[in-house]
């Protein structure tokens, strides 16, 4: 047997079928944090074997959900349906060492032996199996099957499951290679995992029962397993399997809906893996404490209420810069035509409404006023607050601020505040129009806030626009 590297590697295997779902993700963050957190390599390997369902789209959107979640491989990806010709010659060597043999049976025929053999209510066996082809039989189509032990009990020591035991009976003889000279998935995994130097195979718990006839063709070949950890499926909110149904499931979904990829790292670490009661956390935290003993056997629940929350810290955390650039991208997604300035404008406010936000979604929608252009519309609920004794204060408060030295936030919350007791009225009497000539009515933090946002120039002559229309 070959002696296992000392150096840790993992790998994230996708099929470019669809969409990066929110669970292969997940698997990926594993297999990133594990490798990493020991100094290791994490590869990347495209299944495209099933050629009818693969897709050059699908290749780029995984691609495009791995980067979004700063998951980048340490070598050049694999594409494993190019290595076609090595998972054959493995497969010769399985033919030549007599751990595989080839079947010249038709479908039909597998197909009719198999319904006979539940009618009789024994396990399927080619009759190929001990059959020695004649001259004339190699002239036929036929699939390679790996012959697998009889009365043999197959163990896999799962870093997640633990021991699992199988009967060698229960498994069948797969097919490797089939009739047109394909290789099939569980033999072109072995070879590609054996070939790149993978020492940890860290997937979902539907693959469990591969492990057993992987594990079998380890041993036939004489290679070393890799050290299986099988995680259990993400479930949607209500404990079953996650469908459309439940809101998002691709990772693309989750980046448009607002999300920030640091936060996305942190709940997907924290679904289905705990390090104490830690629910918040950085990369470096997770890579410290990251390991497979805290992996849960039960399937994780998706939390929509937690991701917003984790996400809301995220964003607190975030450089007000890069929000301002993903809340511009935020608007132009929504259909807004942008101006020169609005990015400043954005950059101006951002730190006066992102810890109101769970979304960069939200954040567009909290700085729209700060995009509108002057003169704002007024409703008539403003233009009433506006007439008569409430115009001519919102006048001194707007003469008041023009001499106003300071535009700190802190600073126009205790003007205002005096400015309310001078006059002889609690805020309620102010508030209102004073957000209402600011903002047009939109969503918006409290008024100190919202003219630091706007910036001094921006902030008077609104409250002048809007006392020009109001007289």
């Amino acid at each position: 047997m070959t002696s296992p590297s000392s150096t840790v590697v993992t790998r994230f295997a996708p099929s470019p079928t669809g969409y990066l779902h929110i669970g292969g993700a997940r698997t990926a963050l594993f297999n990133w944090l594990y490798a990493k957190s020991r100094g290791g390599k994490f590869l990347i390997r495209v299944e495209d074997t099933d050629r009818e369902r693969s897709t050059d789209e699908a290749v780029q959107a995984i691609f495009e959900g791995l980067s979004w979640l700063e998951l980048f491989g340490d070598e050049e990806p694999v594409f494993q349906f190019a290595r076609a010709e090595r998972h054959r010659e493995v497969a010769d060597l399985l033919l030549a060492s007599g751990h595989a043999y080839r079947d010249f049976l038709t479908a039909d025929e597998t197909n009719a032996l198999r319904d006979q053999a539940k009618a009789e209510g024994r396990d399927f066996v080619s009759p190929w199996r001990d059959r020695e082809p004649t001259v004339d039989d190699l002239a036929k189509p036929s699939t390679i099957r790996f012959r697998r032990p009889l009365d043999q009990a197959v163990t896999v020591d799962d870093a997640v499951q633990g021991s699992v035991r199988w009967e060698s009976s229960s498994l069948d003889d797969l097919v490797i290679v089939r009739s047109d000279g394909a290789p099939t998935y569980n033999l072109a995994v072995v070879v590609d995992d054996h070939d790149m130097g993978v020492t940890h195979v860290i997937r979902g718990d539907d693959h469990l029962n591969n492990a057993a006839r992987q594990s079998l063709i380890y041993d036939a070949l004489g290679w070393t397993r890799p050290t299986f950890a099988h995680i259990p499926l993400i479930h949607g909110p209500d404990g079953a399997k996650l469908s459309k149904r439940h809101g998002a499931q691709a990772v693309h979904e989750y980046a448009a809906m607002g999300y920030l990829p640091e936060a996305m790292r942190n709940y997907l670490a924290r679904l289905g893996w705990a390090h104490g009661d830690h629910e918040l956390f950085s990369d470096e935290q997770a890579l410290e404490w990251f390991d497979l003993p805290g992996i849960g056997k039960a399937p994780a629940r998706l939390d929509f209420d937690k991701l917003a929350h984790v996400n809301a810290h995220w964003i607190r955390l975030a450089e007000d810069d890069r929000l301002a650039k993903l809340t511009l991208d935020a608007h132009l997604a929504a259909g807004r035509v942008l101006q020169p300035d609005d990015e400043a404008r954005l950059l101006r406010a951002m730190p006066f409404v992102k810890d109101r936000a769970k979304t960069v979604v939200d954040l567009a929608a909290q700085t729209e006023f700060v995009l509108k252009a002057r003169p704002l519309a007024l409703d008539e609920k403003t233009r009433g607050l506006l007439s008569g004794e409430g115009g001519e204060r919102i006048s001194r408060l707007r003469e008041r601020l023009r001499l106003f030295q300071s535009w700190d936030v802190f600073a126009l919350e205790a003007e205002l505040k005096a400015f309310a007791e001078e006059e002889g009225v609690g805020f309620g009497k102010i508030g209102p129009s004073m957000r209402g000539a600011l903002t047009g009515g939109s969503v918006s933090p409290d008024i100190a806030r919202i003219l630091a946002a706007l910036g001094r120039d921006e902030g008077l002559g609104r409250l002048d626009d809007a006392l020009q229309q109001t007289k």
